[in-house]
């Protein structure tokens, strides 16, 4: 639909404008996601050169970056990315938190399409006057001004029944399972591919704030905080990652 079209050419826009979004022929995924713990501005990509020739990717908070008002030190890209990406898959695991959010998720989209509770309702109304009228045909009451009637009724109800297809055909009917569906298949992604982090963040994460000895993520339904210590989540997350010790500064 052009309405869906355009929303997307919007979206592409934004994200093409985003911040050291393509920096480096590397993406930045967490870009407008992670942000400063001490000053709450955004941390943008950087990189960097070693004498030996080797290009190291940072995320930087921009205030201490730009304008030196921020004394918050830069971390490395793939540690504080592998940390969100594992930590979300973490999230995603409880079946019960997903089907807490395909509930929420069916009540949201059913308040936002109220053209089709309203023509459901008009078709059930004209459906009483058709039965009522039929009922009194059976009793024997026919004649030319019930005929013309029933006519009338029958093609409101066509129109109103044609009407709920196109509204249903706009914005096809989703059911529970197929949302738990679409969450459930990020537990079996490939961690290392893209594409596939990509979508992990920008479907469940809506920010992340980065302390020195902590960190706060805020995910994208109802009650989706959780903070917790550098400490904590080395317990909590697997062994995949290497150390969840922020790495030094480098010059």
């Amino acid at each position: 639909p052009m309405d869906l079209f355009e929303s997307v050419q919007k979206k592409m826009e934004t994200n093409q404008k985003a911040p050291a979004r393509h920096k480096a022929e590397d993406d930045y995924i967490l870009t407008t996601k992670l942000k400063c713990g001490k000053c709450g501005a955004f941390m943008i990509g950087d990189s960097g050169t070693s004498r030996t020739g080797a290009v190291h990717r940072y995320y930087k908070c921009i205030n201490a970056k730009k304008r030196k008002t921020c004394d918050k030190k830069a971390v490395k890209k793939n540690w504080i990315e592998d940390i969100v990406i594992q930590y979300t898959l973490k999230v995603i695991m409880d079946d019960e938190l997903i089907d807490t959010i395909a509930v929420n998720i069916l009540d949201m989209l059913s308040q936002e399409n109220t053209k089709i509770p309203q023509l459901q309702a008009k078709l059930k109304e004209v459906n009483g006057y058709i039965d009522n009228l039929l009922d009194a045909i059976q009793q024997g009451l026919f004649n030319a001004s019930a005929k013309k009637r029933l006519d009338e009724l029958e093609q409101t109800k066509a129109e109103i029944e044609t009407a709920i297809y196109s509204e249903q055909l706009q914005k096809p009917e989703i059911t529970k399972a197929h949302i738990s569906f679409f969450i459930t298949k990020f537990r079996k992604m490939n961690v290392n591919d893209l594409a596939s982090r990509k979508q992990l963040i920008d479907s469940f994460v809506n920010s992340v704030y980065l302390y020195d000895d902590k960190i706060v993520f805020s995910f994208n339904y109802k009650d989706g905080t959780k903070e917790l210590t550098l400490d904590e989540l080395n317990e909590e997350l697997s062994s995949d990652l290497e150390c969840l010790t922020p790495p030094r500064r480098s010059k």
